[in-house]
């Protein structure tokens, strides 16, 4: 083709250019469609949709007995309460305490005796209440209940509710049971253990709270190994003195006292109410509304978390309700004991007990309507992994569900669930990298993370998030520490056949260079896998479109070829042998479906292609027999009209091999033999196959026996003929065959038949004022056909050579008119190439034709 530099338009250049391999600006990616090589597109492997739901599917690679199960029971049973009593246990009786006998003074530690300190301040007092108050000052007093052992058959009982009872040291405080241990910590830690049915209601004088409040014979428990049981009255003494010390220590934490009774209040007034709406249990709406009003009062209160001193009361109450059956009130409980911060096997069971709700999907409208969303990821965000893997598990199947709605995408991906995936997912790479091993609940886990991810994919926010946390590396290590997990690398192929056909998922992923040995790994670990080859290959393709470093490096690694060639002859062995008919007594061996065989044809036809258009790695490949053998072979054994996709992308791979000329060239070897299979596509009915056929003959026909075969075979009709396709691409490409053809003089002529120059003249009437490289095609064939040219008239008629002389002498005098819209870059290519390709060009040729033309009238001006 001419450009600026060409001295001479007689010494034609060949129909295509070489491509430059210096980086390319974006007009000329755009505008790359034109060129000789050009790239395939491909439609993204096909996921099935799995008619159930669970945590995995039919396809599993996983067998039923090492896989945690979808389907079980929940019952209140199934939950324990780590802090108290189990549900439903019995009241344990009071133990007898045997007396001992006192020991002499002289054996304890302390014999000296101690003096009481004085009275405490009363301004550090004046902030506790009256009762409390009432309390310390009897204690630095040394007016303290007496140190004396009550007989076993009648225990001593105060007169409130709060009820010392002594037998194996069993207290009753508050209508709640306790341990001598548990009672002598009863401020600083609250009990948490089975109320006694009254969900601790506590009245002001009930308040006894703290060390001073017990005798001295129930601390004495802690200190069995330095005290015995019956001191004397100088460590009585001793005792108290350090009693008031420790009295003193804790003056702060007595400050917060107020704000505890505030907090008895507001139990009993707000919280004890709805729990005893909760155990009538009149009506599932009463019960839900008294659960949603609960969750409601106990947020108001600060009384969520793991640190409320009722926590324990209100999960038991909660845990009986699970029985009821109901799918929304399971869901509200499940919301409360979530926000109650449960832990171990609770945290599982209630996990659970959501996924079972979850797997049906006329239950979406409840889980979004309820908000649980926010309370799983907020599980996923604060516990650890590694002590709630079965739990994240099934919190995880939750979010994959709900995941496949649409109507959750929006809201999960506001909520940071890309980034609280992505997060644990690093947990996993690090925890395995720093173990050696994959564990196979890492793996379970990830399935379900990798199958989510696919999901939230779809949306731009979330491909955005991915690019913004440099996501795609540690999917590619997840696929690397887990290559033999299948299920993962599917799940993490799938995310990537998804992202890569957006341009900056695919040019961050190209960019990683270590995917490219991770994906032949694959293709040799995974051959016979068609579900995950197909789509690592389909990945490769879209690397390869756009992004000439990725088909240098991909080409570079270690074995790219030959793995591509090996798996190009199982699909191709595999394909063959879904279309042989069986013989007597002969099994079909167990095979993909042809479709399926077939698809991983096609993705591998294109990576071809695309590879091709390196200019260091398509002469190689155009020289490797066996590959252009699978290629041709496709053309011999496949119709377009069952098999379009497959024949368009293996003609397509075939005409960017062709484009290379070099000496070892087995396309140019078979170059008559191609252009024989070709013929079949040209009398097709299919444009698309048409259209690439004629590709093809445009680099052919660079070659003088190419040329006569097109016209022994009257291809070259067929090309003028195209010419009235009114269609830019097949226009610009038949005129490419026809300018190779007017080289040879002696077959200039047949642009006379059929029409030929008439054709190419309204070609430039139609397409010239916006296709600056059709145009300049156009106007190099009528160069080489005029180059004897004695008449203007005579040469191409009068009608065509007055048409001529108007449309070149208005081209030359216009900027190239843009339709569309395009960027700036893209305008400012195309009118630099009008400049400096077309219109010299053009002016060559009006410059002939004037020369040799007779003006007899005014020329009129034809329409554009």
């Amino acid at each position: 083709m001419l450009s600026p530099n060409d001295k001479k338009l007689e010494k034609l250049d060949p129909f295509y250019r070489p491509s430059v391999s210096e980086q390319k600006t974006s007009a000329e990616i755009i505008s790359e469609a034109r060129n000789a090589l050009r790239t395939v597109r491909t439609q993204r492997p096909f996921t099935p949709r799995e008619d159930q739901r669970k945590l995995f599917g039919r396809a599993s690679s996983r067998t039923p007995e090492n896989r945690p199960p979808s389907s079980f029971s929940v019952h209140a049973s199934s939950f324990e309460s780590s802090d108290s009593r189990p549900i439903f246990g019995t009241r344990l009786s009071p133990l007898e305490l045997k007396p001992k006998t006192p020991a002499s003074p002289a054996t304890e530690e302390d014999p000296c005796p101690s003096f009481p300190k004085p009275p405490v301040d009363p301004t550090k007092t004046r902030r506790i209440s009256s009762a409390r108050a009432r309390l310390l000052r009897a204690a630095s007093q040394g007016a303290l209940l007496p140190d004396v052992t009550l007989p076993p058959a009648q225990p001593k009982r105060v007169e409130s509710k709060e009820t010392v009872t002594m037998g194996d040291s069993v207290v009753k405080i508050h209508g709640i049971y306790l341990t001598e241990s548990n009672a002598i910590g009863h401020l600083s830690h609250p009990p948490q253990l089975t109320y006694d049915g009254d969900f601790g209601e506590i009245k002001e004088q009930e308040i006894f709270k703290g060390a001073a409040s017990l005798p001295s014979h129930l601390r004495s428990g802690r200190d069995q190994g330095k005290r015995r049981s019956g001191a004397s009255l100088c460590s009585r003494s001793s005792d108290r003195s350090r009693l008031d010390t420790e009295t003193d220590s804790k003056l702060d934490l007595q400050e917060k006292d107020t704000e505890i009774e505030v907090g008895e209040v507001f139990w009993n007034t707000r919280i004890v109410p709805i729990l005893r709406e909760l155990e009538k249990e009149e009506n599932i709406e009463t019960v839900c509304a008294a659960c949603t009003q609960l969750h409601h009062a106990l947020e108001e209160g600060n009384m969520l978390g793991s640190k409320f001193k009722r926590r324990s009361i209100l999960l038991k109450t909660l845990y009986k309700l699970v029985d009821v059956g109901s799918d929304l009130l399971s869901l509200k409980l499940a919301k409360i004991i979530l926000a109650l911060k449960v832990s171990g096997k609770n945290l599982l069971n209630v996990c659970k007990l959501i996924f079972k709700i979850s797997r049906s999907e006329k239950n979406d409208s409840l889980i979004q309507n309820d908000g649980i969303l926010e309370s799983l990821l907020e599980v996923l965000r604060s516990e650890e992994l590694q002590a709630n893997t079965e739990a994240f598990l099934y919190c995880m199947g939750v979010i994959k569900f709900i995941s496949g709605n649409p109507g959750f995408l929006h809201e999960m991906i506001g909520k940071g669930a890309v980034e609280i995936l992505m997060n644990l997912m690093t947990q996993i790479n690090e925890n395995t990298k720093k173990s050696g091993t994959c564990l196979p609940n890492s793996g379970h886990l990830l399935v379900q993370m990798t199958a989510t991810l696919r999901n939230l994919v779809d949306s731009p926010l979330a491909r955005s998030k991915l690019l913004s946390i440099s996501a795609l590396p540690q999917l590619c290590t997840v696929m690397g520490q887990y290559i033999g997990d299948k299920e993962v690398c599917t799940n993490v192929a799938r995310i990537f056949s998804k992202v890569t056909t957006y341009h900056d998922c695919c040019v961050a992923l190209a960019n990683y260079s270590r995917c490219y040995a991770l994906f032949l790994n694959l293709i040799n670990k995974y051959q016979k896998k068609q579900d995950l080859v197909v789509r690592i290959v389909f990945i490769l393709g879209n690397l390869t479109a756009k992004n000439n470093q990725a088909r240098e490096q991909f080409s570079k690694e270690k074995g790219s070829i030959p793995t591509l060639l090996s798996l190009f002859h199982t699909f191709y062995k595999l394909d063959l042998h879904s279309q042989k008919p069986l013989g007597e007594g002969e099994e079909r061996p167990k095979a993909p479906r042809p479709a399926q065989a077939e698809d991983v044809l096609i993705k591998l036809t294109r990576v071809l292609a695309n590879l091709a258009i390196h200019p260091s790695v398509g002469p190689a490949i155009a020289a490797h027999p066996r590959i252009v053998g699978l290629l041709l072979a496709m053309l011999e054994s496949k119709s377009i009209d069952d098999c379009e996709e497959l024949v368009i992308n293996s003609t397509a791979a075939i005409n960017n091999l062709s484009y290379y000329q070099v000496k070892n060239s087995i396309i140019q070897d078979k170059k008559l033999y191609i252009a024989e299979l070709l013929l079949k596509l040209l009398v097709s009915h299919n444009m698309d196959g048409i259209l690439e056929a004629v590709r093809v003959f445009g680099n052919l026909s660079q070659d003088h026996d190419i040329c006569d075969f097109i016209v022994q075979k009257n291809v070259h009709k067929f090309m003028i003929a195209l010419l009235d396709a009114k269609h830019q691409d097949i226009c610009f490409s038949a005129c490419g065959v026809l300018l190779n053809l007017t080289v040879d003089k002696d077959k200039r002529v047949i642009l006379k038949e059929g029409g030929g120059i008439k054709k190419l003249v309204d070609c430039l009437r139609d397409f010239g004022p916006t296709d600056w490289q059709l145009a300049c095609l156009v106007c190099k064939t009528l160069w080489n056909f005029s180059e004897n040219i004695t008449s203007a008239s005579s040469c191409f008629g009068d009608e065509a050579a007055n048409t001529l002389l108007v449309l070149l002498s208005s081209f030359l005098d216009e900027e190239l008119a843009l339709n569309g819209s395009f960027d700036q870059d893209l305008k400012n290519y195309h009118k630099l190439h009008w400049e400096t390709e077309f219109k010299p060009v053009a002016q060559q040729l009006l410059n002939r034709i004037q020369s040799h033309h007779t003006f007899l009238e005014p020329l009129p001006v034809p329409s554009c």
